[in-house]
Protein backbone atom coordinates (compact mmCIF):
# COMPACT_ATOMS: atom_id res chain seq x y z
CA UNK A 1 0.00 0.00 0.00
CA UNK A 2 1.13 3.43 -0.74
CA UNK A 3 0.47 6.25 1.86
CA UNK A 4 0.67 9.94 -0.50
CA UNK A 5 1.65 13.58 1.15
CA UNK A 6 0.91 16.10 -0.93
CA UNK A 7 2.78 19.15 -0.66
CA UNK A 8 -0.30 20.90 -0.49
CA UNK A 9 -0.85 19.35 3.42
CA UNK A 10 -2.57 16.06 2.99
CA UNK A 11 -1.87 12.95 3.59
CA UNK A 12 -4.29 10.10 1.25
CA UNK A 13 -4.26 6.41 1.81
CA UNK A 14 -6.90 4.97 -0.22
CA UNK A 15 -10.52 6.15 0.65
CA UNK A 16 -9.19 8.58 3.81
CA UNK A 17 -7.46 12.13 3.28
CA UNK A 18 -5.94 13.89 6.78
CA UNK A 19 -4.19 17.03 7.16
CA UNK A 20 -0.33 17.01 7.56
CA UNK A 21 2.22 19.53 8.39
CA UNK A 22 5.29 19.70 6.45
CA UNK A 23 8.83 21.49 6.52
CA UNK A 24 9.08 25.07 6.83
CA UNK A 25 11.26 25.31 4.06
CA UNK A 26 8.36 23.34 1.84
CA UNK A 27 9.12 20.57 0.19
CA UNK A 28 12.89 19.72 -1.97
CA UNK A 29 13.82 17.01 -4.45
CA UNK A 30 15.31 14.28 -2.31
CA UNK A 31 18.81 14.96 -4.36
CA UNK A 32 18.78 18.78 -2.86
CA UNK A 33 17.89 17.93 0.51
CA UNK A 34 20.76 19.25 2.47
CA UNK A 35 20.98 18.78 6.67
CA UNK A 36 19.12 21.54 8.62
CA UNK A 37 17.32 22.82 5.41
CA UNK A 38 14.15 22.39 6.86
CA UNK A 39 12.56 20.96 3.82
CA UNK A 40 10.94 17.77 3.44
CA UNK A 41 11.89 15.39 0.53
CA UNK A 42 10.03 14.37 -2.05
CA UNK A 43 10.10 10.66 -2.60
CA UNK A 44 9.05 7.24 -2.13
CA UNK A 45 10.29 6.17 1.37
CA UNK A 46 9.54 2.40 2.81
CA UNK A 47 7.69 2.22 6.12
CA UNK A 48 10.69 1.62 8.63
CA UNK A 49 9.23 1.20 12.27
CA UNK A 50 7.61 2.76 15.46
CA UNK A 51 8.44 4.17 18.06
CA UNK A 52 6.61 5.58 21.26
CA UNK A 53 6.19 7.21 24.18
CA UNK A 54 5.07 4.27 26.91
CA UNK A 55 4.88 6.48 29.25
CA UNK A 56 2.23 9.00 27.59
CA UNK A 57 0.33 6.44 24.87
CA UNK A 58 -0.88 2.79 24.73
CA UNK A 59 1.39 0.83 22.41
CA UNK A 60 -0.06 1.68 18.75
CA UNK A 61 -1.69 -1.23 16.69
CA UNK A 62 0.42 -1.80 13.80
CA UNK A 63 2.24 -4.66 11.87
CA UNK A 64 5.07 -2.70 11.95
CA UNK A 65 8.24 -3.20 14.37
CA UNK A 66 7.21 -1.29 17.32
CA UNK A 67 9.28 -0.51 20.32
CA UNK A 68 9.19 2.03 23.43
CA UNK A 69 10.97 4.94 23.50
CA UNK A 70 13.60 4.65 26.00
CA UNK A 71 14.64 8.66 27.82
CA UNK A 72 18.06 7.79 26.57
CA UNK A 73 17.22 7.44 22.60
CA UNK A 74 18.60 9.97 20.21
CA UNK A 75 19.17 10.21 16.56
CA UNK A 76 22.52 11.32 15.04
CA UNK A 77 22.40 14.33 12.93
CA UNK A 78 26.04 15.23 12.43
CA UNK A 79 26.60 14.49 8.78
CA UNK A 80 30.63 13.43 9.46
CA UNK A 81 29.61 10.93 12.43
CA UNK A 82 29.80 7.17 11.51
CA UNK A 83 26.16 7.08 13.39
CA UNK A 84 24.70 9.94 10.92
CA UNK A 85 20.87 9.45 10.41
CA UNK A 86 21.02 6.53 12.62
CA UNK A 87 20.15 5.82 16.16
CA UNK A 88 21.79 6.40 19.12
CA UNK A 89 22.14 5.84 23.21
CA UNK A 90 22.45 9.23 24.85
CA UNK A 91 24.48 11.12 25.64
CA UNK A 92 26.25 11.26 22.75
CA UNK A 93 29.35 13.35 21.83
CA UNK A 94 28.33 14.07 17.88
CA UNK A 95 25.21 16.40 17.31
CA UNK A 96 21.82 14.39 17.87
CA UNK A 97 18.26 15.14 17.97
CA UNK A 98 16.44 14.05 21.16
CA UNK A 99 13.79 11.80 20.64
CA UNK A 100 12.49 12.21 24.28
CA UNK A 101 11.10 15.23 23.91
CA UNK A 102 8.13 16.79 26.68
CA UNK A 103 6.08 18.76 23.53
CA UNK A 104 4.16 15.33 22.57
CA UNK A 105 5.53 15.89 19.31
CA UNK A 106 7.43 12.48 19.45
CA UNK A 107 4.87 10.86 21.36
CA UNK A 108 4.30 8.62 18.02
CA UNK A 109 7.32 8.38 15.49
CA UNK A 110 7.38 6.21 12.51
CA UNK A 111 10.58 6.20 11.07
CA UNK A 112 10.90 6.49 6.93
CA UNK A 113 13.73 5.29 5.05
CA UNK A 114 14.82 8.65 3.80
CA UNK A 115 18.90 8.50 3.43
CA UNK A 116 19.32 5.73 5.41
CA UNK A 117 20.29 2.44 2.96
CA UNK A 118 22.86 3.78 3.36
CA UNK A 119 22.83 7.31 4.58
CA UNK A 120 24.93 9.62 2.39
CA UNK A 121 26.39 12.71 4.85
CA UNK A 122 24.91 15.75 4.79
CA UNK A 123 21.93 14.66 2.42
CA UNK A 124 19.12 14.72 5.34
CA UNK A 125 18.26 13.16 8.81
CA UNK A 126 15.98 12.17 11.21
CA UNK A 127 12.81 12.70 8.54
CA UNK A 128 9.83 10.68 10.25
CA UNK A 129 5.91 10.79 10.24
CA UNK A 130 5.27 12.03 13.90
CA UNK A 131 2.22 14.10 15.83
CA UNK A 132 1.73 17.61 15.38
CA UNK A 133 1.75 20.77 16.95
CA UNK A 134 -1.81 22.13 18.06
CA UNK A 135 -1.70 24.44 15.03
CA UNK A 136 -0.66 21.90 12.41
CA UNK A 137 3.16 24.69 12.67
CA UNK A 138 5.88 23.59 9.95
CA UNK A 139 7.92 20.50 10.81
CA UNK A 140 12.27 20.74 10.41
CA UNK A 141 11.19 18.63 7.19
CA UNK A 142 9.09 15.92 8.38
CA UNK A 143 5.44 14.74 8.26
CA UNK A 144 3.33 15.45 11.19
CA UNK A 145 -0.14 14.63 11.45
CA UNK A 146 -2.72 14.41 14.25
CA UNK A 147 -1.99 11.75 16.60
CA UNK A 148 -5.61 9.74 16.51
CA UNK A 149 -4.80 10.23 12.56
CA UNK A 150 -1.42 8.87 12.78
CA UNK A 151 -2.71 5.97 15.22
CA UNK A 152 -5.31 4.93 12.42
CA UNK A 153 -3.11 4.96 9.85
CA UNK A 154 -0.36 2.82 11.54
CA UNK A 155 -3.01 0.67 12.61
CA UNK A 156 -3.23 -0.33 8.37
CA UNK A 157 0.27 -0.23 8.02
CA UNK A 158 1.95 -3.47 7.10
CA UNK A 159 5.84 -3.99 6.26
CA UNK A 160 6.43 -3.12 2.31
CA UNK A 161 4.29 -0.03 2.13
CA UNK A 162 5.66 3.01 1.25
CA UNK A 163 5.29 6.51 2.00
CA UNK A 164 5.25 8.76 -0.99
CA UNK A 165 6.05 12.66 -1.18
CA UNK A 166 5.15 14.77 -3.92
Amino acid sequence: MEWQVSRNGSLVLESCTVRAALGRSGVTKASNKREGDGATPLGQYPLRRVLYRADRVAQPQTSLPCRALRRDDGWCDAPDDPAYNRPVRLPYPASHEVLWREDGLYDIILVIGHNDDPPEPGAGSAIFLHCKRDDYAPTEGCVALDAGDVRSLLATARPGDLLRID
